[in-house]
């Protein structure tokens, strides 16, 4: 997945001429914090709500105005992990999105990130979560795959979370049933430990737990 393939195209960008108050209302409407500026299909900047809200007159130009503009986007055929990157770093709500003349194209939002790791790491996807400790030397997924269907599952996706200062990793797995005994039982005979299961028949299997879990790791 790239940078152009998210693009929201419900979220208009800012003109110069545009007030304050517009400004502030547009960016209440799409529950977003920043907005990008853009003359014709020039990216000037992304503006903050909090630099406005400090604007006296709320009908003045935003283009009247001294602000300290973002100089932050990406290219159109950026992969994904670059936008989440932004989005982390810089604590943004939206970032824009450019072509190679960096032209404007529009922006990715904060939701359709969230939507597409949602369905990245099958978090709707009926099915249980096995979470493995496992040595960084140990970390064949394909062994790991091996294990899971010979019990007639397979997996729907997994992510690995490694520590500062430890040669551990932690393993996540989602797998399309939700009775993970034999499962959970193979991989401690092959020597797996295994942290954490979450399962439950009613399709509540702990998934969301786990990605927003995953969400907050990146500090998104």
């Amino acid at each position: 997945m790239i940078a152009g393939e998210l693009i929201s195209n419900i979220i208009p960008p800012l003109r110069t001429s545009d007030t304050v108050r517009k400004a502030l209302d547009r960016m209440n409407e799409f529950k977003v914090y920043h907005l990008p500026i853009v003359n014709e299909i020039q990216y000037l900047g992304l503006v903050s709500e909090e630099e406005l809200m400090e604007a006296r007159d709320m009908e003045i130009a935003i283009g009247a105005l001294p602000l300290a503009l973002l100089n932050t986007f990406t290219f159109e055929n950026a992969h994904v992990y670059e936008v989440i990157r932004l989005f982390s770093e810089l604590q943004l709500s939206v970032v824009p999105v450019l072509d190679q003349q960096k032209n404007y194209l529009g922006v990715v939002s904060i939701n359709s990130v969230l939507n597409y790791s949602a369905n990245l790491y099958s978090v709707n996807e009926p099915g249980g979560i096995i979470v493995l400790s496992i040595s960084n030397r140990n970390n064949s997924l394909a062994h790991m795959a091996q294990i899971v269907e010979a019990d007639n599952a397979q997996i729907l996706s997994s992510y690995v979370n490694s520590f500062a200062d430890s040669t551990r990793l932690e393993v996540t797995l989602k797998i399309n049933k939700t009775d993970l005994s034999g499962i959970v039982s193979s991989f401690e005979r092959y020597e797996y430990e295994v942290k954490a299961v979450f399962n439950n028949s009613n399709h509540d299997d702990g998934s969301m737990d786990r990605f927003n879990s995953f969400m907050n790791y990146l500090n998104v």
